[in-house]
């Protein structure tokens, strides 16, 4: 494909920041840590999966608490012979799960101990959640691509592998339709890979890591996505090292983002915009608005990386990337005019404003 992305690795995790910047952006001695990776994430090479079964029983699992149903997981390996896994899979998500918003639902996937898992892609898989399509697979493949741009910026954030999916139906013709979905990295490998423990109780904003939680706030400013909440854990997950420490936010869940630009994702009303294309920070009141100076300063340093995760990216049509560069030139115009920029950060200070209003989100899931 077009751009070599960068493959990460804790060996060498101050290198997103430099040494300057590993202090300033709250990453500390657990980044030195090494632990193994699953090839599973490790590649950026499109990963053929067939999903066999009973098909009708998740997708179409509407109740409160969905049930695992088993199916058959099958995948290319690199040596082009078919591997099939014995798996479970449950509907997962609230907005995508409901009937007439999406044509499927998202899937969490559930591995067996089992021999065949062992000596599979997927070995050191417990659960990994399947984003599938919504209105269109072009949306996932811009998705991915997000979940690429913040993998720029920091280790604190989820691994991402598109995938092509295919679904045989049980007792039918089998198809040759399939569409693209992403796997995502489970929160406890991100949280292990960091030397960190996942946090599952509620916190405010202002009680997390600030220069990770700054750092985040301006990356979902970029996207143009302000559905999110830490007060709510919505679409934000909590890593701490312990008890004494302050949490680290990561985001995750980046359809409804502008950047994405999918045809059902709407801004809420409360808080005076009208499109998603419509960029409005969404952190929390900092007087010092000289804590932005670095992360700004980083934001520029990875501007060419940004705009080539786009301009080369074999996935994606012409008018989307040419909208795309448009988009990102906006928030880049901002960052060149501190006046600018400042006025954006500090919103949230102003009481007569909508930047410091708190929206409720989802159960989390």
């Amino acid at each position: 494909m077009g751009i070599a992305f960068r493959i990460f690795s804790t060996v060498i995790v101050l290198g997103f920041f430099g040494s300057l910047h590993a202090k300033e952006y709250g990453i500390t001695a657990h980044d030195s840590i090494s632990t193994p990776y699953s090839e599973l994430f490790d590649s950026d090479e499109i990963l053929q999966l067939t999903l066999k079964g009973d098909m009708r029983k998740p997708l179409h699992d509407k109740s409160q608490k969905p049930k695992f149903y088993p199916l058959i997981l099958s995948y290319q390996a690199e040596d082009d012979s078919e591997k099939s896994l014995t798996i479970e899979v449950k509907a997962r998500g609230n907005f995508r799960r409901l009937r007439g918003n999406c044509t499927y639902a998202p899937l969490m996937l559930k591995f067996e101990k089992d021999e065949a898992t062992q000596t599979s892609i997927f070995n050191s898989q417990k659960e990994l959640k399947l984003v599938m399509p919504c209105q269109g697979d072009e949306y996932v493949v811009r998705e991915w691509l997000v979940y690429k741009l913040y993998n720029l910026f920091t280790p604190l954030s989820f691994k991402a592998r598109l995938v092509k999916i295919q679904l045989e139906e049980e007792g039918k013709t089998k198809h040759d339709d399939s569409f693209y979905g992403i796997l995502l990295e489970d929160e406890t490998k991100l949280a292990e890979r960091n030397g960190l423990i996942p946090l599952k109780r509620n916190m405010k904003p202002y009680q997390t890591q600030v220069d990770q939680f700054n750092l985040m706030a301006v990356f979902e400013y970029l996207i143009g996505n302000t559905d999110w909440s830490v007060q709510y854990r919505q679409n934000i997950k909590l890593l701490y090292e312990g008890d004494a420490k302050l949490p680290f936010p990561v985001p995750y869940d980046f359809d409804h983002a502008g950047i994405v630009s999918a045809p059902y994702a709407l801004p809420a009303k409360e808080l005076g915009i009208k499109s998603v294309r419509e960029r409005i920070y969404r952190g929390f009141c900092v007087e010092d608005l000289d804590k932005f100076a670095p992360i700004v300063d980083r934001f520029k340093e990875l501007k060419e990386e940004i705009y080539a995760l786009y301009e080369d990216s074999d996935y994606l049509d012409q008018a989307y990337i040419q909208s795309t560069v448009l988009f990102l030139d906006d928030f880049y115009a901002t960052l060149n005019d501190e006046n600018v920029w400042r006025k954006d950060f500090g919103y949230p200070c102003d009481p007569k404003g909508t930047g410091n209003v708190v929206i409720k989100g989802l159960k989390d899931n």
